[in-house]
């Protein structure tokens, strides 16, 4: 999966911190209380966001062209990196069943290797997904 990258306003709040908000998803909005906390809270309500909107099947909103955006006083444009692959393992790690089929003579061999089937899967699918 690639990288997305949404534009995010930061604002001063009166109180001391920021303020975030998404202009192109406007349900999207957090806060921290300094510039490195603020980012980090960036990033997991864009995440939140995201799959929000994957999992009711709604498109993912185009990205802004950030010099199209022009913020307003005490506030400034920052871009966010979002990287919805590491979002999704960081955050939704529950295991889920499936059923296979292999070869006898596979089975037998691994069996006898004393292979963990769940943990070659998951390598597998690993190394297929991140290549």
């Amino acid at each position: 999966m690639k990288k997305l990258f949404y534009p995010a306003l930061f604002h001063k709040a009166d109180e001391g911190g920021f303020w975030i908000s998404f202009p192109d998803i406007p349900e999207c909005l957090t806060q921290g209380d300094d510039m490195a906390q603020a980012y980090e809270m960036a990033v997991d309500a864009l995440g939140l966001a995201l799959t929000c909107r994957e999992k009711e099947l709604q498109p993912l909103p185009d990205s802004s062209d950030p010099t199209a955006i022009t913020p307003e006083a005490n506030s400034f444009l920052v871009v966010i990196e979002f990287d919805m692959f590491a979002y999704k393992k960081r955050t939704n790690s529950r295991a889920v069943k499936k059923t296979l089929s292999i070869p006898a003579w596979l089975n037998e061999a691994a069996m006898d290797m004393g292979l963990n089937f769940s943990q070659v899967l998951q390598e597998a699918l690993l190394s297929k997904i991140q290549a």
